[in-house]
């Protein structure tokens, strides 16, 4: 079985905020931070190089099974990666009114913060991570 190559480093999420060399990028992932540690009560670990917040164990049918965080985000070159759960669904009412992004399998991609409604982000934020604390109970 193989394991997941994903997780928690030690390192500091300002550490990693000073290895973000564009400071559009790096003001966005600092406010970004901010606000998924205020939605969740949560402080941020960095899961390499993707920041998380909340923790949890999962188990597929399967039989693989790991450690990974109930919400995060990665900083790419190109856009902001939040890693949200998104597979299970019943986010659309909040999608309409986020503004401009993509969606993948269980990620919201922003080119830009600025390119999401704040209020609408923060709800979308704080929905992912009750369901996922309701879904991967301690």
């Amino acid at each position: 079985m193989a394991e997941n190559k994903t997780r928690e480093t030690g390192e500091g999420f300002e550490a990693f905020l000073e290895t973000v060399a564009d400071p559009a990028r790096r003001a966005d992932a600092r406010a970004l931070g901010a606000l998924m540690a205020r939605v969740t009560a949560e402080a941020p670990v960095m899961w390499g190089r993707i920041v998380g917040f909340g923790r949890c164990h999962y188990r597929y049918e399967s039989g693989r099974e790991g450690d990974w965080m109930l919400v995060g985000f990665a900083v790419r070159a190109k856009e902001l990666v939040l890693y949200l759960g998104l597979g299970a669904g019943g986010f659309e009412d909040l999608f309409g009114r986020l503004g401009k992004h993509k969606t993948g399998k269980g990620c919201l991609y922003l080119k830009t913060l600025a390119d999401a409604d704040p209020d609408m982000l923060e709800a979308l934020v704080g929905r992912a991570y009750a369901e996922s604390r309701e879904r991967h109970p301690s």
